[in-house]
Formats: C-alpha cells, structure tokens, sequence
C-alpha cells in the first residue's frame, strides 16, 4: 500500500512537472510564433552559406586538395570548387527568399551527397551522422512548404498532401535525432550516465513524436549550449589547425538547431503520438 502511494505521487508531481514545462514550451512558442520559422531557415543554411563563401576565401587550398586526393587535375579541381560555391550559395538564397524553395531543397541535398563521397564523409561515422541529420532538415523545410501550398487551396482535398507532409515530417525528425548520437561520450561517470540517460529519451520522444515541441525546446536549448562550449572557433587563433574543424562543427550543428526549430514551428505532423493523442 505504500508504495503504490509513492508510487502515485512519484507519477503526480512527473505529470505536474511535465505540465509546467509544456506551458512554459506554449508561451515561448506564442510569442515567436512570427519569427521562428524564419530564425528555423536561417539557422538550416548556415552550414551551406558558410561552406560557399569557404569555397572563394580558400579557392586555391580547396582546389588543390581535390586535386591532390583524387588526381583529377587542377581544370576539374576547379569545377567542383565553383560548383559547390554556387550551387550553394543561390540554394541558401532561394531558401530565404521563399523561390523555388523544393528546387533549393535537392541543389542543398545533392551538394550533401557530393561532398560526402569527394570528401570521404560516409567512412567517418560522426560526420556521416551528421550528414544525415542535415538532411532530415532539408526534409522538414520541405515539409514546410508542402503546408504552406495546401494553404493556397482551401476547400480543395488535400488527403495524399497531407499524408505526404506527415511522413515528411516523420522521417525529418528521425534523422535530425542522429546529430545527437554523435554527441554521447560513453564514459562511466555519473554525469555522463545522466546525460545518456536523458539524451535517449528526448531522443524518442523526437522519433516517436511524444510532446515533440517540448523535446524540441530541450534539445535546442542542450544543441546551442555545447555548440558554444565545445565549438567556440572565434576563441582559436586563425592560424591554428583546430580552427576550421571547429567552425565547421560549428554551423553543421547550427543547421541542425535549425532543423529542430522547424519541428517546433510546424508540430510532429499526423504521423506521432501527440496527433493520436488528440484523437482519443
């Protein structure tokens, strides 16, 4: 008996707690509601609209990388230099502007499978899952869209469009939870064993869409603090190697922050526990 009472209250002041922080998620979203899907998109290129303009302000050390790992010769070298900066750079451009935004999305997306096979990406499991986790972002800015276009058609059946964002949103939120996986340091002390512990449960309630805009806010809030701790390049000095590795950590992850704030923006979608949830 009593223990069945601890036991009620252990789940009353759980379900209090997570009342309170789902009320405080509430507020935060009402009042950037106007602004958070472009601070969203901002944040998403940020990697891409770095790794362009990284392209002209390193032309010649790019350039003879590529040429140098892949003996293509300096003609070829150069194409791909300038193909990534513009490709690049007029995606980010478009995704701003709100033009052509699907046409952004696969440019973005192609670069991402380019630069992981020039660059040798899939054999390195951090970046790879990093890798994968960009592209749950651009899945979910397409996601965006997708709504945004039903919208233009009120009245209109849009059963399949919606059934199409849903999994959209479904599988963008599964693989923007991969950037965490890189994250975990899997050392026994009670700290990190908290960590883990709290990281994996975000982390599903992300995949399984269980107060998906809560685990959002959490996740954003943990993202930034370790990307300005662990990432801060603008405290190297320029000429140290660590620099660029860092900053380039730097915006991949400021992409995924992006990612999950377009999470937050646009709900779990109807494919989650949160949307079955309000059907009961």
């Amino acid at each position: 008996k009593i223990k069945r009472q601890r036991n009620r209250k252990g789940l009353m002041a759980y379900q209090q707690v997570v009342s309170q922080a789902d009320d405080v998620a509430d507020s935060v979203l009402r009042r950037s509601k106007h602004y958070l899907p472009h601070l969203a998109r901002i944040c998403l290129i940020a990697t891409f609209l770095e790794d362009g303009l990284r392209m002209w302000f390193q032309w010649n050390e790019q350039r003879d990388y590529l040429d140098l790992t892949w003996r293509c010769g300096p003609v070829l070298a150069t194409l791909f230099v300038v193909v990534n900066m513009v490709v690049q750079i007029i995606g980010c451009f478009m995704v701003l502007l709100r033009k052509y935004v699907h046409v952004a999305v696969g440019m973005l997306f192609a670069i991402i499978v380019i630069q992981s096979m020039v660059y040798t990406v899939l054999w390195d499991a951090k970046f790879f899952l990093r890798n994968i986790a960009l592209c749950g972002g651009l899945l979910l800015l397409l996601a965006e869209i997708s709504g945004e276009v039903k919208t233009m058609f009120a009245g209109v059946p849009t059963g399949d469009a919606n059934k199409k964002q849903s999994y959209m949103q479904l599988v963008g939120r599964v693989l923007v939870v991969f950037m965490f996986m890189t994250l975990f340091s899997f050392e026994f002390s009670p700290l990190r064993l908290v960590e883990l512990a709290v990281g994996t449960v975000l982390m599903l309630a992300m995949a399984i869409g269980f107060k998906t805009k809560l685990a959002a806010l959490v996740l954003v809030a943990w993202l930034a603090t370790l990307n300005l701790l662990l990432n801060c390049f603008w405290m190297v000095p320029s000429q140290h190697y660590m620099r660029e590795f860092m900053k380039y950590d730097f915006f991949q992850t400021l992409s995924v922050i992006g990612g999950l704030l377009l999470v937050v923006a646009l709900g779990p979608g109807g494919v989650s526990l949160d949307a079955h949830r309000k059907k009961w």
